[in-house]
């Protein structure tokens, strides 16, 4: 089995957002579980970037469209929130 990249960096990460949802729980919005965990994020000397806007190629071109990347942690990792109210077929596959 392959080693996982940026393994400790990563279940910290994993740490810190089941401790938000632990505290949280759900029914909340994206922004109020991105508020906590930029706290943690601070709290344990961790750092990030939070809504990076970074442009998409295509072919030869830069499309007019953008991606917001909700954070970029240790400049290499990108966490993307979602809150959902119950997972369907498509967060499953």
């Amino acid at each position: 089995m392959s080693e996982l990249y940026l393994r400790d960096e990563s279940y910290k990460i994993i740490g810190i957002c089941m401790e938000v949802h632990k505290i949280l729980g759900k029914g909340h919005s994206e922004k109020v579980y991105g508020d906590a965990l930029e706290y943690e994020f601070q709290q344990n000397n961790i750092p990030y970037s939070r809504e990076l806007k970074y442009n998409i190629s295509y072919k030869d071109i830069i499309l007019p469209s953008y991606y917001f990347a909700d954070f970029v942690i240790f400049d290499e990792i990108i966490l993307e929130l979602k809150a959902i109210s119950e997972l369907t077929t498509s967060e499953i596959k």
